[in-house]
Formats: C-alpha cells, sequence, structure tokens
C-alpha cells in the first residue's frame, strides 16, 4: 500500500486516511527546500500524529500522518533526518523563523 494509505478507524473519529493533496503537499515541499529534517509529531487525546517537516532557514510545515511510523519511513525513503519530537524538541531556527524576513 503507498505512503498514506487506508488504516483501520480508531476511536479519534478521522478515517485515518491522509489525502492526495496532503501526501503531494510533503513531497514537493521537501524537494523544494534545502536541508529539510522530520520531526514526528506523536497522537494526543486531541490530535492525530503530523509531522512537521523545517528547512534550513527555519521555514515549516506540518500534516497530519495515518501513524508515527508511516512518518518515520517517509522521512527515510525520501532520504531525510527524522527525529521524534517528544525527544528532541524543535530546533531554533524553527522558532526564529519570520515569513518574508
Amino acid at each position: 500500500m503507498g505512503l498514506f494509505g487506508r488504516r483501520k478507524k480508531s476511536g479519534g473519529g478521522r478515517s485515518g486516511k491522509v489525502s492526495g493533496t496532503d501526501r503531494a503537499h510533503l513531497e514537493e515541499w521537501t524537494a523544494s527546500r534545502r536541508g529539510v529534517e522530520a520531526f514526528v509529531e506523536l497522537r494526543t487525546s486531541l490530535n492525530p500524529p503530523s509531522v512537521l517537516l523545517v528547512a534550513h532557514d527555519g521555514e515549516w510545515t506540518r500534516r497530519a500522518v495515518p501513524s508515527e511510523q508511516v512518518a518515520f519511513d517517509w522521512a527515510r525513503k525520501v532520504g531525510i533526518p527524522c527525529y521524534d519530537a517528544s525527544l528532541v524538541g524543535y530546533p531554533q531556527r524553527m522558532r526564529d523563523w519570520r515569513p518574508g524576513a
């Protein structure tokens, strides 16, 4: 099955399916920026798991994913570093980034 395919529905009320639009966004965003790293954000009671991508200059984007493992596998497949955000936190460059600056 593809990167962001279907999964069984969990109690969270979401189908677990990531739209092709989200997948395309992540892939295009990664390909169009330098030094991209992925930070996997674990599921919480309010939010599904997500992947946060941060470029060399601190620009970032975030999208929900079906599972944490899918995000780690995807990052490995595209060849970018991937971290568990709950263990390593977020890079300072992300907090410092200002659009258009």
